[in-house]
């Protein structure tokens, strides 16, 4: 296992905000000193749950400077990059069932300017990434099944995210690590020590209302507020 020393990134994923005042919400979490901004796009066919298109990317654009952390998890997906692009997301990470064709649509989000990253469902094998890994710029391991907020963690994901930290490692690839599903001040330890960098957290971050998320992001983090 490999154990991390410093401190992982935060995204926060805006799911669990308030949707009646997302605005606001943005505002709060990037004061609180979140890293990025997480936004879990849900289409109803690749996973059983609607939630926000690029209109609302675009609405909340202005409200941070912070990467929009995309996480697309639409089928098919490569009529949506160029709107969320277009948007102003910063990384775009998809589903490599969710396509016909990854390795293009990756080379279209790059192309697009954005950062590109892969996503692994909790049944997805780390090999997924042999002929991708050289390609992208993050791997988010979903430590639940996506569709849904506030679920467990599946433990059995860290094993996943320390395979993909060993292959990232031997071959010298700058790629970050990133984990998705029942976060929380536990269980984001057990995923830094096996190698995450990046970790998104919904419940975890917006429990308790904005005076509570600086001291939930630093919980986070291993750190007090």
């Amino acid at each position: 296992m490999t154990v991390q020393s410093r401190s992982p990134l935060i995204s926060p994923s805006i799911l669990s905000a308030d949707f009646a005042r997302l605005g606001e919400e943005v505002r709060a979490i990037d004061e609180a000193g979140c890293d990025w901004i997480h936004v879990d796009v849900m289409d109803g066919h690749y996973v059983p749950n609607l939630t926000i298109g690029p209109a609302v990317v675009k609405a909340l654009r202005p409200h941070s400077e912070k990467p929009f952390d995309v996480h697309l998890m639409v089928s098919p997906v490569d009529n949506w990059i160029e709107p969320f692009t277009g948007a102003g997301a910063d990384i775009i990470t998809i589903h490599p069932e969710a396509g016909a064709h990854v390795h293009r649509t990756i080379q279209a989000i790059r192309s697009a300017g954005c950062k590109a990253g892969i996503s692994l469902n909790p049944g997805t094998p780390a090999k997924m990434l042999d002929y991708l890994i050289e390609e992208i710029d993050l791997v988010l391991v979903m430590s639940v099944n996506p569709g849904f907020g506030g679920q467990s963690f599946i433990t059995s994901q860290l094993k996943k995210i320390e395979a993909v930290r060993r292959m990232i490692d031997k071959g010298g690839h700058e790629v970050l690590i990133e984990v998705d599903g029942g976060v929380n001040a536990d269980t984001a330890r057990q995923c830094v020590d096996a190698g995450a960098d990046v970790l998104v957290a919904g419940s975890a971050t917006f429990e308790g209302g904005a005076e509570r998320y600086g001291e939930n992001i630093a919980a986070l983090r291993g750190e007090r507020a």
